[in-house]
């Protein structure tokens, strides 16, 4: 077979051929070698998001373990029942102090129904509690669990519901205390309580009583002058009788004429005669104004706490502010301004206590004032009538103003008050309709408004 034979132009195209061939080669290899490195950097990348995610689920981990350790600290750590349970009522989770009332375990009880552990004769009591709602009711009901021996003592129950982040209903959660306990703890409750009002009763009695005893000194001293002046009229009248009687016995004798009338001008039975009437009339006049502070005190009387009457209030000032200016003594500017026909409708004694209470205090406040002045005033405001207890004394201090009111608080010396007698007052007040005030205005100034009648 003949060679075949290469003209000049076919080497060169040759050449040309092998050249092209050759630079494809090494522009294949560079794009090829482009391609592993930025697959080799998104693995990096990748890699390095994996290590970060890593890290965060570890760190959520472990919040999420501290959260769940914290959870079941808390649930082991209350002292009441706890059992979580879901729609269906099986048992979720219970705390030791269920766990110690029943004498069982754990796994004796979570994944078991509710109904299981609870004593056969409460089952229906269990339909309230684990009925589904949609709102956060709490639902109070009794039960008895069961134990390995019988029954457990009655529990009171509480049932709370558990929902989802939908709002769908999952299960209930129940607490509850042994009725026992509860019952305990009310009747160590209930003795305080009696033990309380006792205690208050016994200090009110206290405050009414030295209240009592000022009214008495002042009653003392108010009786001393009528019952001084019938007593001396008394005596009076027994000197006349024996001179009356001597005189008569000599009429009715053999005396004669000149010695009867010598005998009536040395026993002055002339005198005598003239002043047997006024004698008489201021005797009576005493033995009046006696009956008057009789009645009075009767009327004022603190065993009659609860009766309600029709009272003169002209009356009630003038007599309460009468028996405390005698018990205290003192001389002072006495300013009475009192509409007259005012009347409420009240217990006397009690609105007496007051209206005394605040009388001897403004008296007190005003011991070092050079010139006391009080003004004690009631006037008719609307279908209301105002009370007010003005001084010219020191006034209130800022800072006491808001506690005067406040049973034990007070401003006197220790032995001068218990504290008791403006939260009495205060009460006394609001029992017949009103509020008790008390303010600054040149000196300390006490008022209240009660319904007039």
């Amino acid at each position: 077979m003949p060679k075949a034979t290469h003209s000049p132009e076919a080497s060169e195209a040759d050449s040309l051929l092998k050249l092209v061939t050759s630079g494809g080669a090494i522009e294949f290899d560079r794009e090829r070698e482009g391609a592993w490195i930025e697959v080799i950097r998104k693995m990096d990348e990748v890699y390095s998001d994996l290590l970060r995610y890593e890290v965060d689920l570890e760190h959520k981990n472990a919040e999420l373990e501290e959260a769940q350790a914290f959870v079941t600290n808390v649930i082991e750590s209350v002292s009441d029942v706890l059992i979580v349970c879901d729609a269906r009522g099986m048992v979720q989770q219970v705390n030791s102090a269920f766990q110690h009332a029943l004498g069982r375990s754990l796994g004796d009880v979570v994944g078991r129904n509710i109904s299981d552990v609870v004593d056969a004769a409460d089952g229906a009591k269990l339909v309230p509690l684990l009925k589904p709602r949609g709102t956060p009711d709490v639902v109070d009901g009794e039960l008895r669990f069961a134990t390995e021996g019988g029954s457990t003592d009655l529990f009171a129950i509480n049932s709370s519901p558990r929902h989802n982040h939908h709002g769908r209903f999952i299960g209930v959660v129940l607490t509850g205390r042994p009725i026992g306990e509860l019952r305990r703890a009310y009747e160590a409750l209930h003795k305080a309580h009696h033990e309380l009002q006792r205690a208050q009763r016994q200090l009110v009695e206290q405050e009414k009583m030295a209240s009592l005893g000022r009214l008495v000194a002042g009653v003392a001293h108010e009786l001393n002058n009528p019952i001084s002046f019938v007593y001396g009229n008394i005596h009076t009248l027994i000197r006349y009788r024996a001179s009356i009687v001597a005189y008569l016995d000599a009429v009715h004798g053999e005396s004669q004429p000149d010695d009867l009338a010598a005998l009536k001008e040395s026993l002055r039975i002339d005198d005598v005669l003239e002043d047997f009437g006024p004698l008489i009339e201021g005797t009576m006049e005493g033995a009046v104004r006696i009956s008057e502070i009789v009645k009075n005190l009767r009327r004022l009387s603190f065993s009659k706490l609860g009766e309600v009457e029709r009272v003169n209030i002209e009356r009630l000032i003038n007599t309460a502010v009468l028996w405390a200016m005698r018990t205290r003594q003192v001389r002072m500017d006495l300013q009475m301004e009192v509409e007259p026909e005012l009347w409420v409708s009240g217990n006397e004694g009690q609105l007496h206590q007051v209206i005394v209470n605040l009388v001897e205090n403004a008296i007190d406040a005003m011991r070092a004032t050079e010139l006391p002045r009080l003004v004690v005033s009631a006037a008719r405001k609307g279908n209301e009538i105002l009370f007010r207890i003005a001084d010219n004394g020191p006034g209130i201090d800022e800072e006491h103003i808001s506690h005067i009111f406040e049973p034990f608080f007070t401003t006197k010396r220790v032995g001068e008050g218990t504290g008791l007698g403006l939260w009495i007052s205060y009460g006394i007040v609001r029992e017949h309709g009103g509020e008790l005030s008390a303010a600054n205005d040149g000196g300390a100034t006490f008022s209240f408004l009660l319904p007039a009648v």
